[in-house]
């Protein structure tokens, strides 16, 4: 279902694409590609040099390897636009040290730790943050959703949909299907625990 259409007329002034390519490769590791692209639909000028509309006022790419559990063997990152080539491109930090983390274990944090303010590129990190769901849907692209491995499926209790009391759990995913709310069943352990006391 589309938006809503806006309640007034409006000119478009910037536009902010993102994408992301998942390949598997022959080696058995995995390359994520994610890129950004900010345009203006005007003449932008700024303190380093007008940009005409349409011409990228920001251009950057990350690439991370991937072994088959979510961990970073390798990390690159390129600049082909900034407002300030020549600083914007000369960053304070590596973000080659992100290899060695794995994507679903503290990743998020850790790049907010090492490379937030200005330690690093805001642009390059905020492509970072959009690792782990891009990661998750590659390797779901050779892996069933519902293959039951004996481990809960990663997605499960990840967002309200997925909720493990929620009906499409209970529908797609029985196995991990729990037919409470969250913390139902500590509520109830603690009344058990009272009135064990009570009667005591």
């Amino acid at each position: 279902m589309p938006l809503p259409s806006p309640s007034a007329q409006r000119s478009r002034m910037h536009q902010r694409s993102v994408k992301i390519d998942g390949f598997k490769r022959v080696d058995g590791l995995w390359d994520i590609e994610a890129r950004i692209v900010d345009i203006k639909d005007q003449d932008y000028p700024l303190s380093s040099g007008l940009r005409k509309a349409g011409e990228a006022v920001h251009d950057m790419t990350v690439r991370v390897t991937l072994d088959d559990k979510f961990n970073i063997v390798e990390a690159a990152t390129c600049t082909d636009a900034a407002p300030y080539m020549g600083a914007c491109e000369n960053l304070p930090n590596d973000y080659s040290r992100i290899v060695g983390l794995n994507l679903f274990h503290g990743f998020l944090k850790a790049v907010k730790d090492m490379f937030g303010g200005t330690r690093g590129c805001a642009h390059v990190s905020e492509l970072l943050m959009f690792l782990p769901t891009a990661a998750l849907q590659t390797f779901a692209s050779v892996v069933r959703d519902n293959d039951d491995s004996g481990h809960k499926p990663y997605h499960v209790d990840r967002c309200h949909a997925l909720a493990s009391h929620s009906e499409t759990v209970r529908r797609f995913y029985p196995r991990w299907y729990r037919n409470q709310n969250p913390g139902q069943g500590l509520l109830s352990k603690a009344h058990i625990l009272y009135s064990s006391k009570e009667d005591a």
